[in-house]
């Protein structure tokens, strides 16, 4: 059949045509339509369970990825592996904030713990910080007001947000980058020594 002869056929030609064809008729087709609305309600109740229980695949990998950061947090090398790979990012005050706060936390006396928590604050917290993390108006708030009399904990939801903040955004990109996979080679190839 010649290109341009399909072409010069036109439309009503074409419905013409299709008439005369004939269809056969899909019994599957008319029986679903009966048991529809109750493979919809299935359906639906299905994933109403699937959001209620989440896949073991999404919650390993999550927790996989808290436990990695956990790790990094713990580990020397990796932390300063981690540290540095921040700072390549321009995001270095959330890991230098969390360990400030981890530092404070250690804090025994209560005059110690007021100037730390002043130089916490002026360096991390405060609007006009040099180094000022990402963490919401109100924690900001609750931390100016709790510096009156400060406690071990008044730093806890900042840090918490911060940690957070670490764990989606900036440890998977660490565990893809060049520096933390040739750590992660060194270590497994000096295991000899």
């Amino acid at each position: 059949m010649p290109k341009h002869l399909f072409s010069k056929i036109r439309f009503y030609e074409i419905k013409d045509l299709m008439q005369n064809v004939k269809r056969p008729r899909r019994i599957d087709i008319v029986l679903n339509r009966k048991r529809h609305k109750k493979d919809i309600q299935c359906l639906m109740v299905q994933k109403l369970n699937d959001e209620a229980h989440p896949s073991k695949l999404s919650w390993q990998t999550n927790h996989k990825v808290h436990q990695t950061l956990e790790k990094l947090l713990r580990d020397k090398k990796y932390l300063a592996a981690f540290h540095a790979f921040l700072r390549s990012e321009f995001s270095e005050e959330n890991i230098e904030f969390w360990l400030a706060c981890e530092d404070f936390k250690s804090t025994a006396s209560p005059d110690d713990l007021c100037w730390k928590a002043e130089e916490i604050y002026r360096e991390f917290i405060q609007p006009t910080a040099c180094r000022e993390i990402n963490v919401d108006h109100h924690i900001k708030e609750e931390i100016k007001k709790s510096l009156e009399k400060p406690s071990l904990s008044c730093f806890d939801e900042a840090q918490k947000q911060v940690y957070l903040l670490m764990e989606r955004d900036s440890c998977p990109r660490f565990l893809h980058s060049d520096a933390y996979l040739s750590l992660k080679n060194k270590s497994k190839s000096l295991w000899y020594i």
